[in-house]
């Protein structure tokens, strides 16, 4: 008669899977959350010119010979801060997007490196 041998190996309940830490998924997340933060920072910013802007632009004469009036260059010097600012603005924000572009890119290539990495170690 041939003896059953067992051991406790086969006897020991099969160890539970290790529950995966998504590290990338909430750093990728915290990147994404820190981006649009930063665009709506820098979309609800104040961009005009203050009055003492205006009128130190304006004031002891600085007018005459662009305008035809103070009055007049108090009106199109501060449309001119304005539209100085808005662009400033719009160049901020441009900055901001080329900067989340490249990140994700980034992240993108080095998620790529590390699951191709895996499946060829598994």
């Amino acid at each position: 008669m041939a003896e059953v041998v067992t051991t406790e190996a086969q006897d020991a309940p099969a160890p539970k899977p290790r529950k995966r830490r998504r590290v990338f998924m909430w750093t990728f997340l915290a990147i994404q959350a820190l981006f649009i933060g930063l665009i709506v920072l820098y979309a609800t910013e104040s961009t005009g010119p203050s009055h003492a802007d205006v009128v130190a632009g304006c004031a002891h004469g600085a007018w005459q010979g662009l305008f035809k009036s103070q009055a007049d260059c108090m009106t199109h010097y501060a449309a001119g801060l304005n539209g100085a600012g808005h662009a400033g603005q719009a160049l901020g924000i441009g900055i901001v997007i080329f900067l989340w572009v490249a990140a994700d890119v980034i992240l993108g290539l080095g998620r790529l490196v590390v699951v191709t990495s895996r499946r060829r170690s598994a």
